[in-house]
């Protein structure tokens, strides 16, 4: 699912594995379900609809970046239990 995105944002060239703190002024959100560790996974809108993901633990750490379409098979495909198995006993 993961690919190479390439683009401008500001001064930054966006790519993935970049610093999420070169993405200056996204907002970040997390799931109200995220536990009071902070473990969870964030996301972020970028201008031209592709979309940022870091880990919350390490805000300071590196970004992957999806286009739109990617992130719709993800969603729909957890919202479809596809990934049930990833946290199941």
């Amino acid at each position: 699912m993961n690919h190479d995105v390439e683009g401008v944002y500001g001064e930054c060239d966006v790519h993935n594995g970049m610093a999420a703190t070169q993405l200056h002024g996204v907002a970040w959100q997390k799931s109200r379900h995220s536990n009071s560790q902070g473990s969870c996974v964030e996301f972020a809108r970028l201008p031209g609809g592709d979309v940022a993901v870091r880990n919350s633990r390490f805000p300071d750490g590196p970004a992957l970046v999806y286009t739109r379409a990617e992130i719709e098979a993800m969603l729909l495909g957890v919202k479809d239990g596809e990934f049930d198995y990833l946290v199941g006993g």
